[in-house]
């Protein structure tokens, strides 16, 4: 059955319902969506685009493609994370054994990191807790300048550590299971957005969850970030509520 779905979404790629769909043909005396997730859940399968490409909640119904179809060329034979890893470490480093497992939800880091660790730095944070980069990539001093920016849902800068209060207060946490958009000032998840279509305008609305000071930068980037997620609106605004 796994055989038969690869060759379907191999043909074309489908929704959930189209591929339980087609398997039922041959399995009809099985329930279509349980031979569906079955071969979604055991087959290596890309989620394709236009589906979470785009700032707004748009882009269709979710279907999906073997991974091999859709790279072009067949997985890797070495399941060895040691180059995940480091990649991970090139762009959210330092970080903890813990940050690593939390991201990518693979057991067992701690081994793969000791065969790293003699191409590692190792920093200790203020509660002792060791965290790890790669060799060169650049550690802020804490005086750099952290600009407002605009993050889509689930990004990984919020999501890609255990402690996320590094960029997300413990308070605003909730936000993140209701799958807000972010708002980044002062490197710090202080409110939320989004954008509403309304004819040919299109509203930026920004909804702070704390106190915001000088909110210049931060229209200064929501024209930009309108600029580039609706650049075919006749009209743009922003519209900045008062801190809830």
């Amino acid at each position: 059955m796994i055989a038969a779905g690869r060759e379907l979404l191999a043909a074309e790629p489908r929704t959930t319902a189209q591929l339980g769909g087609a398997l039922a043909a041959r399995w009809p005396d099985r329930d279509p969506m349980a031979l569906a997730y079955a071969v979604r859940f055991a087959l290596p399968v890309a989620q394709l685009p236009p589906r979470g490409t785009s700032f707004e909640r748009a882009g269709g119904q979710a279907v999906v493609a073997p991974v091999e179809t859709w790279l072009g060329r067949p997985l890797a034979a070495d399941t060895a994370p040691d180059a995940l890893v480091l990649r991970y470490l090139a762009a959210f480093g330092p970080a903890s054994v813990a940050d690593v497992r939390m991201w990518s939800g693979l057991a067992g880091l701690t081994a793969v990191v000791d065969r790293l660790r003699p191409g590692l730095r190792s920093f200790r944070d203020e509660r002792g807790r060791e965290l790890l980069d790669v060799p060169g990539a650049p550690i802020a001093t804490g005086d750099e300048p952290a600009p407002p920016r605009f993050l889509p849902w689930f990004d990984n800068v919020l999501l890609g550590h255990d402690d996320r209060s590094r960029v997300l207060p413990y308070g605003h946490r909730l936000g993140v299971v209701g799958g807000s958009c972010f708002l980044l000032v002062d490197g710090f998840a202080r409110a939320t957005w989004r954008i509403e279509r309304t004819g040919d305008a299109a509203i930026l609305h920004v909804h702070p969850l704390e106190p915001l000071g000088d909110t210049a930068g931060i229209e200064a980037e929501g024209e930009r970030l309108l600029a580039f997620a609706a650049p075919g609106a006749g009209r743009r605004e922003i519209a900045l509520a008062a801190a809830g």
